[in-house]
Parts: structure tokens; C-alpha cells; sequence
């Protein structure tokens, strides 16, 4: 080889070394991690893929799931592009945690690949209302099966509490209740919680719903001039936010736990009238209807506890009572039943014990059971 020869290839590849190779990028924002996909038969999910990767006219973008360790085959996905966004829709069956792969091919190589360790498929459910639908109880509970995860309106985590998006930073019946659906359905159950403690109805109104007098809270509410009051709709602006986020029939139903802040206050001018509660839990069931666009179902539970004592309210359990008489919401728990021991405080406080949680948690369990699996059987 002659002196020029040898010059010209050690040139050649001193330059090949100082030029980068070609990068390629891809991200995945959607599933995420924990996140759980709301079936939509019983067999079935969808789970909506969406990121960013760089646009080549070659590329073949494919997915894979992996159940216990197990990898299934690639998958191509019909891909739509805008810019370097992408959006696919990916078909599995029910449950997990699944292991999702999603993978770019150009010219017979991977140039990119992402992995989503934690996804599932299966159940899911919005919980709203006040302190018992919350993060109020006196004892935190924990998913015992691992298959609970919970949605904050950005991030899903395990279930764990206190749940993530609802007040207080106690204990709540949700890691328990899920467990317990988990078992008897065998699918991974998600939660989405938004309960805001010592709320009346009146706060999760639209804004601008009006009512003759005002909560015992009133940094959600104002008076107007004439006397009368309205709601601000923070609160219904975070409910359907949360729900809009889980997108359109993201979620199985609403559980609704709500009803102590307004029967028998001690300043009766706040007490709220049985007809008057119906007429705003349905005005509140109706509206949020509209805002995220889809007959989404509720269940009501029967709530009125304060101490013993002060034990229930007619007005207020005939009012909610009403709502599944007349087919606008579903039968929920009666959790007034529930005293002495399964509350906190030696039975004293209107808050559940860490056994009262289990319990509020078995009979929201007894009512949702065999509705979902009459939903199930009604789209095989």
C-alpha cells in the first residue's frame, strides 16, 4: 500500500469518528406508569398511545406487551402523525401489570425504543364528596394486592394512602375497596379521588348555581346583593377536570359519599332543606354530564352521620334515597350504619376507624359488584 493510500484512509476515518451519528428520539407520554385503562368489553381494552419521535418516511413504529415476564409479539400500529407527535391506539386483553414495549424499525433496525413498566386493564372509578370520600380516616390503608392504583389528574401511582388529588392525609376506604374488586374481578382497579372534607353539595355546583342560604364554609360560595348565594365551581371545575383527564368513557362510574355538611347544622340557617339536596346532587349529576360528554353512571350513598346521637337525617337519606328511586343515580352503601366500633375516637367522631374503613370499604363492594357484573355481561 502505497504512503498516499495509507494517508487518504487514516483521513478518511479520522473524519468518520468527528461526524456523530445520526440520532434518533423517542418518547412516550401515554400510558404511564400504574396507569390503568378502562375496559370496554369484558375481555377488552384500548390503550391509547401518544409521544414524540423523529420523523422518518422508513420508520415503522410497533408495540409489544409482556405478561409475567412473558414478551408477546410485535405489533405494527397505524400511526398518526402531527409534526413529531404521534398517536396510536393499541388493543389488549383485560389486566396486568403488563409490561408495554413500543419500538421504531427503519431499514430492518431498532433505532428507538420505550418501555412503560407498570399498565393495566381494567376497572376504574371516580370517588368525590366530602372528609369520608377523602383522606380523613384515622388509620392508612394499603393495597394488600398490589393491583390498585390511584390518578391525581397528571400521575398514577399505587393506591397507597393518603390517595393522591383528595384532602386530608389520613386513611381512606379506596386501597381496601379496590383489593377487594381486584379479587373478585381479577382485573388491576384504578381511582381517581377528588373529595374535598366538610363540603356541602352546594360547593360542587356549577359556578354561578344559585341557593337561598349558604354552607358552613363559605370560601367556595358568595353572596350576591339580593340575598341570595352561588357557588364559585371550584369544586365541580375539579371534578370534571379530573374526569375529562381519564378521557371520554375513561372510567366505569362516580362513587359519591356526601351529605354530613349539610343535615343538622348547629346553625340551622346552614342546614340544607332534603328537597332542596336532591334538587342540587342532580343538578350537579346532570351538568357534569354535559361538561365531559358522556352519561357517565353514579352511585349515591346514603350519608347524614354526625356523633352519636346525631346519627342521621331523614331529610337528608329520603333526599338521597330519591335520586336511585327515580333512576338518575345507583343504590350506594348506607353508611349511617355504621357506629360505635368502625369509628374514629372510641366510636365518638363522624370519621371511620382504620376497621371502620374496611368495612365502609366491604359495602361499597356489596353494591358495586353486581351492578359491574351485570354491566360485564351486558357487552361480552
Amino acid at each position: 500500500m502505497s504512503t498516499n493510500t495509507s494517508l487518504l484512509l487514516l483521513w478518511l476515518a479520522v473524519l468518520t469518528a468527528t461526524v456523530p451519528a445520526q440520532t434518533f428520539e423517542l418518547s412516550l407520554s401515554s400510558p404511564v406508569d400504574f396507569q390503568v385503562i378502562q375496559r370496554t368489553t369484558q375481555a377488552k381494552g384500548t390503550i391509547t398511545l401518544a409521544g414524540q419521535m423523529t420523523k422518518r418516511t422508513d420508520a415503522i413504529l410497533e408495540a409489544r406487551i409482556s405478561a409475567d415476564s412473558k414478551p408477546g409479539e410485535w405489533r405494527k400500529l397505524a400511526a398518526a402523525f402531527t409534526d413529531n407527535a404521534f398517536a396510536a391506539q393499541l388493543e389488549t386483553a383485560v389486566g396486568g401489570w403488563y409490561r408495554l414495549e413500543v419500538r421504531v424499525v427503519a431499514d430492518g433496525q431498532t433505532v428507538g425504543q420505550v418501555a412503560v413498566e407498570h399498565v393495566g386493564v381494567g376497572e376504574v372509578f371516580v370517588v368525590a364528596g366530602q372528609s369520608n370520600s377523602a383522606n380523613h380516616g384515622s388509620e392508612k390503608q394499603t393495597t394488600k394486592t398490589g393491583r390498585v392504583a390511584s390518578f391525581d389528574g397528571k400521575v398514577w401511582r399505587l393506591s397507597n394512602d393518603p390517595q393522591p388529588g383528595a384532602s386530608g392525609g389520613g386513611g381512606s376506604f379506596l386501597p381496601p375497596l379496590g383489593d377487594a374488586l381486584a379479587q373478585r374481578f381479577n382485573v388491576p382497579i384504578g381511582f381517581a379521588a377528588c373529595g374535598i372534607g366538610a363540603t356541602s353539595v352546594r360547593e360542587w355546583l356549577p359556578k354561578g348555581a344559585r341557593f337561598p342560604n349558604p354552607p358552613t364554609i363559605e370560601s367556595r360560595v358568595q353572596r350576591l346583593p339580593g340575598g341570595e348565594w352561588e357557588s364559585k365551581g371550584q369544586a365541580f371545575d375539579l371534578f370534571t377536570t379530573r374526569t375529562k383527564a381519564l378521557g371520554l368513557r375513561g372510567f366505569r362510574a362516580v362513587l359519591w359519599h356526601q351529605g354530613e355538611s349539610d343535615a343538622n347544622q348547629r346553625d340551622t340557617s346552614r342546614t340544607l332543606a332534603g328537597k332542596l339536596y336532591r334538587e342540587y346532587l342532580e343538578q350537579l349529576i346532570q351538568e357534569s354530564r354535559k361538561v365531559i360528554g358522556w352519561k357517565a353512571p353514579w352511585f349515591v350513598a346514603q350519608v347524614s352521620y354526625h356523633v352519636p346521637g346525631d346519627e342521621a337525617s331523614p331529610d337528608i337519606r329520603a333526599a338521597q334515597a330519591s335520586l336511585w328511586q327515580d333512576q338518575i343515580a345507583l343504590e350506594g352503601p348506607d353508611s349511617d350504619a355504621l357506629k360505635s366500633e368502625w369509628r374514629e375516637n372510641g366510636g365518638k367522631g363522624v370519621h371511620f376507624s382504620g376497621a371502620g374503613l374496611r368495612e365502609h370499604a366491604a359495602r361499597w363492594a356489596e353494591k358495586v359488584s353486581p351492578w359491574l357484573e351485570a354491566q360485564l355481561q351486558s357487552v361480552p
